[in-house]
């Protein structure tokens, strides 16, 4: 885990983010140690991942400084390698807020507002495979990677009844994983798995998707329902704004569609 403390949030989120007087007390909710507390997964390619510096960068960490800049308070960014240790450190309350895919099991600690941004969860094969279809995967004769905790391991956990689950340590190390390992499909973020095909040679995806990830952030249920209104609010705003939009083209990002406001 990398711990990066921002004193301050950029001044090009807080042009999104607007102003707003949001009670001293739900200030409190958000940073009961006095800064927002914020994890960062890198597991997550279109969402975050390092810049040229090495600095964290991308939508998750524009959103956060944005809340940031909501709140009036300083920004504190959790950088974490999985889903699964950002989903543990917000259910912990170790963190304020945190971005992740909706899922009913991590809904047990962490309340959701709305999808912000949908991404897709797709399969990758070998060349030579003769899997020519999403449907043929579940089958008693395949072995699926999946990275550990992430929504696609939840997910296909549920949704798969015949082929086997294998798990790698994190996203971005299930196709070198699938490789190691001989198994016969890996499943992950599109993006990712595209790159990871370009970069290896050899592999190829399936056409279509297994299932559309709704990206949302998450504070810990503990804070309390009018927190969780609060962050519902927020999201649509900018949603509402064109912050999404701005950001993804930001960031060189393709592939991911900002998710349509509830309001």
């Amino acid at each position: 885990m990398t711990t990066i403390s921002n004193t301050t949030a950029r001044s090009d989120a807080a042009a999104h983010s607007g102003t707003s007087n949001i009670p001293a007390d739900i200030v409190r909710a958000f940073s009961p140690t006095g800064v927002l507390r914020a994890t960062i997964n890198l597991g997550n390619p279109i969402l975050a991942t390092r810049d040229a510096s090495g600095a964290p960068a991308g939508v998750s960490v524009d959103l956060a400084r944005a809340f940031a800049q909501r709140l009036g308070v300083a920004l504190e960014l959790i950088v974490l390698n999985s889903a699964g240790k950002a989903v543990d450190t917000v259910s912990q309350d170790a963190a304020d807020i945190g971005f992740f895919a909706i899922d009913p099991k991590r809904a047990a600690g962490i309340a959701f507002t709305d999808a912000y941004v949908l991404i897709e969860g797709a399969y990758l094969v070998r060349d030579d495979s003769p899997l020519l279809d999403i449907a043929e995967v579940d089958d008693p004769r395949h072995r699926v990677t999946v990275g550990l905790g992430s929504a696609y391991d939840l997910y296909l956990t549920r949704e798969l009844q015949r082929a086997a689950i294998t798990r790698a340590a994190t996203s971005p190390t299930v196709v070198d994983t699938f490789l190691r390992d001989g198994t016969e499909v890996a499943a992950g973020v599109r993006q990712q798995l595209e790159a990871d095909a370009a970069r290896l040679g050899g592999l190829r995806l399936l056409p279509g998707s297994f299932m559309t990830i709704r990206q949302a952030m998450g504070l810990p249920r503990s804070r309390g329902e009018v927190a969780q209104k609060v962050l519902a609010g927020f999201v649509e705003e900018m949603k509402l704004s064109g912050f999404f939009e701005q950001s993804l083209a930001r960031h060189g990002i393709e592939g991911a569609a900002v998710a349509p406001t509830s309001r």
